[in-house]
């Protein structure tokens, strides 16, 4: 549990540090650029940037609030490609589990299909008895009377609800600060600092512990899409007193975004490099997910004709992130 609330909370700060560049957040100084961290390879601090204005904040700011509501909307409609690897810590990491897996849509969620075990790809009989069980869930899915179809559906969009509400409050939770002009991975890139707001009172344990969170978050300057993002746990995150558990200082996340279709930017790489204790059990959690093939599949009713006519072709699926 402390895992799946740990997530969240960081890929949350990630997410507002794009569109909290609002008048009256943001610093009444704008500090000279410095180097990017943890990005060096792939960054270029542009030294001839120019501060932008509050007019071009403002509407910079709807625009990527738009943009990445309507990102997040069309992942309900688009299968993929996800490579799953999980390490080790330590100085001399290892890989514990690496599986790939098809991600396709159900009007629900999602239902992930084994491609690969490491290098080996997935038994053909078992990955079409994994196709038959999502064609039988697509089925159900695309029943709008279905009793089983209609609580799927409103758990699902009961947890998007609790996000965005999350997201909502969680925004008076940062001071934003636009630090410089950034050449990212190809892109030119707005560089936006967040740091806890010291006047901020939070509502549950869950907002509570943005205050100890930071983020950092590139955004292309011509699309207003969010490329990069990094959020860092500054101090230790205690749930229930600490009873429940506690996510450790230096834990850092971060996702990558990339234009699948046109004016569509999803993810294409998450990291996860964060420690803690649930209850009385350490964990540790080292994982990339890295994505890719992105097809627009849609609603279950469209979705269902491609499985089964996939089904019935017998063709083999293949492909890698």
């Amino acid at each position: 549990m402390l895992r799946r609330l740990a997530i969240p909370i960081l890929v949350s700060a990630v997410t507002l540090a794009a569109t909290a560049l609002v008048p009256g957040r943001t610093s009444a100084a704008f500090p000279q650029a410095a180097p990017a961290t943890g990005s060096e390879g792939n960054a270029q601090r542009d030294s001839q940037a120019q501060r932008p204005s509050e007019a071009e904040i403002r509407a910079r700011t709807k625009n990527v609030t738009d943009n990445q509501h309507r990102n997040d909307e069309a992942l309900d409609q688009y299968e993929r490609i996800e490579r799953y690897v999980d390490r080790s810590g330590g100085s001399n990491p290892h890989t514990i589990e690496d599986h790939t897996y098809r991600v396709v849509p159900d009007g629900g969620g999602t239902i992930k299909l084994l491609l690969k075990d490491g290098n080996q790809p997935a038994d053909p009989t078992e990955y079409r008895q994994q196709l038959q069980l999502l064609e039988s869930v697509l089925e159900t899915m695309a029943k709008p009377d279905d009793s089983r179809a209609k609580a799927a559906r409103e758990k699902y969009e009961k947890r998007k609800r609790e996000r965005a509400q999350f997201v909502d409050a969680a925004s008076e939770a940062y001071v934003a600060n636009w630090v410089g002009r950034e050449n990212y991975n190809g892109h030119a890139c707005d560089v936006i600092e967040l740091d806890p707001n010291p006047n901020f009172h939070p509502h549950s344990m869950f907002q509570a512990a943005l205050a100890h969170v930071s983020a950092k978050v590139w955004v292309d300057h011509q699309e207003d899409q969010i490329v990069r993002g990094e959020a860092h746990v500054l101090n230790d995150i205690s749930f229930g007193g600490g009873i429940l558990g506690k996510l450790y200082r230096g834990g850092i996340v971060s996702m990558e975004q990339a234009e699948v279709a046109p004016g569509i930017w999803l993810p294409t790489r998450y990291q996860y490099d964060f420690a803690g204790r649930k209850f009385l059990f350490p964990f540790e959690q080292h994982q990339t997910i890295d994505a890719g093939h992105y097809r627009r599949i849609g609603p279950p009713q469209e979705a269902l004709a491609i499985v089964r006519n996939e089904l019935a072709t017998g063709k083999p699926f293949s492909g890698d992130p």
